[in-house]
């Protein structure tokens, strides 16, 4: 009982919880096997090292701050013929976040956008890389609110920390000058240096009547295009097929 008690104060003070919870019964399968030592201990590393695994994965979906969880799996893309499942399924692999380029996808109200862009983010998350979700209009009032209060450093240094940056309904409302700058300096930023996916209602020519300044747009479209995974997304309404689906369903 003291040597129990014993060990778990050191697997305690190590901090090895998922070893301290479960050596007792892997020592008693592993007499039971005749298991030597090292597949013993081994099994035991290998249990601390996947609990680690998930928790760290957890905590990075957590501070990614979805407004909600969705996966590939739930995405029907027989509903947007217009896009390239084969695309989607290569960005899932995550090679564009290791590569630092962009993904653009560009479609109609209601075609699924922030459900893919979540999708992709979540599995970036599992795949271990340190993402970050915003609405451009959140994004732009962040910025505006750090710059009031002199603090646009510290957030800028913490927006460069993210491997991958969501940038959900750019186009949505017209941004004002001031709105329009902060954003342009943000891709500015992440050019080359860190991945972003952009969801957008607009085709790239009508992006003048988001930002107004036709010089500051090209620029903007420059530097994310460089580089970049377009996915054309027009179709109908994706959230429309799906309520008429449920409706079905529950009829």
């Amino acid at each position: 009982m003291a040597q129990e008690l014993l060990i778990k104060s050191y697997l305690k003070q190590l901090r090895l919880p998922a070893m301290a919870q479960s050596y007792g019964r892997l020592a008693r399968e592993a007499a039971e096997a005749n298991m030597p030592y090292e597949d013993y201990l081994l099994a035991l590393l290998e249990l601390e090292t996947a609990h680690r695994v998930e928790n760290a994965t957890k905590k990075r979906i957590s501070r990614a701050r979805f407004p909600y969880l969705r996966t590939l799996d739930q995405f029907d893309f027989s509903v947007i013929p217009s896009l390239s499942k084969a695309k989607v399924l290569e960005l899932s692999r995550g090679e564009y976040v290791r590569a630092r380029e962009n993904v653009i996808a560009i479609g109609n109200t209601g075609t699924g956008k922030t459900h893919l862009a979540i999708s992709l983010g979540l599995l970036a998350c599992q795949q271990g890389w340190k993402v970050r979700f915003y609405t451009a209009a959140g994004l732009i009032n962040e910025l505006s609110e750090a710059q009031a209060q002199q603090h646009l450093g510290k957030l800028q240094k913490q927006l460069a920390s993210y491997d991958l940056i969501i940038l959900d309904e750019v186009g949505f409302i017209p941004f004002s000058p001031s709105g329009s700058q902060a954003l342009f300096q943000f891709c500015s930023s992440r050019y080359l240096t860190g991945s972003v996916i952009i969801t957008t209602n607009l085709e790239f020519e009508r992006w003048t009547e988001v930002f107004g300044d036709e010089r500051l747009t090209g620029a903007l479209l420059d530097r994310l295009t460089h580089k970049c995974h377009i996915l054309e997304m027009n179709g109908e309404s994706y959230r429309f097929k799906e309520s008429l689906r449920r409706r079905e369903v529950i009829a």
